[in-house]
């Protein structure tokens, strides 16, 4: 978590340069620094972005263990049966 939350902390910051460079190529009529900083804006929200997703994957993950440490069973049978449907629709396919 510490390493999303870091993720999320550069995101802004490069997010932050990048308006700064864009704003100071603009006012120089240096369109090098507009681009850098376009592209830093774009790299900040990137990095912000895949942070948000990773933690809501990480939660997803955790429930789905959560799930099967507190249910195994239940677990068992849903794999077995999700196991089966594939297995016909491959079976399915290869006949026709």
């Amino acid at each position: 978590m510490v390493g999303t939350t870091q993720n999320k902390a550069e995101g802004l910051l490069d997010e932050a340069t990048g308006r700064v460079k864009d704003a100071v190529g603009g006012a120089t009529g240096d369109l090098g620094k507009q681009v850098d900083g376009k592209f830093d804006q774009a790299t900040g929200k990137a990095r912000q972005e895949f942070s948000d997703l990773y933690d809501a994957n990480e939660n997803a993950v955790e429930a789905a263990t959560c799930f099967v440490r507190d249910r195994p069973l239940v677990s068992l049978l849903i794999a077995s049966l999700v196991g089966l449907v594939i297995g016909r629709m491959v079976l399915k396919r290869c006949k026709s």
